[in-house]
């Protein structure tokens, strides 16, 4: 059994390229996000046994300080809009990506 090393590296090049775009599209995007206003935080889930993390107290001055942080943007409404807009193409960008890459793994979709 011989392995054509050439294709071995053009393989692995490609898959550490395409993830290197996924994630970098997707980097850029939240980044964008963030530009916009639209900064992601998400609260912490209570569950009715498991030990709480931050207390309501903690969790009430995060909502306030990512709040406050909306506020402050510099930014203009119109290059808010275009960093919302952005954002959600490359997020859209970055999904595409990944549906490309499983269709070029998965023969039954190309054969």
């Amino acid at each position: 059994m011989t392995i054509n090393w050439i294709d071995f590296v053009a393989v692995f090049a490609a898959a550490l390229i395409g993830a290197a775009v996924v994630v970098s599209l997707y980097a850029l995007g939240l980044r964008l996000l963030a530009v916009s206003g639209h900064a992601p935080f998400v609260p912490p889930v209570e569950f009715e046994e498991a030990i709480t993390v931050l207390s309501p107290k903690q969790v009430k001055k995060e909502t306030k300080r990512v709040k406050k942080a909306r506020q402050r943007n510099p930014y203009s409404p119109a290059v808010k809009r275009l960093a919302l807009v952005t954002a959600y193409a490359l997020f859209a960008v970055s999904g595409l990506v990944v549906l490309f890459g499983i269709y070029l793994i998965v023969p039954y979709f190309h054969s």
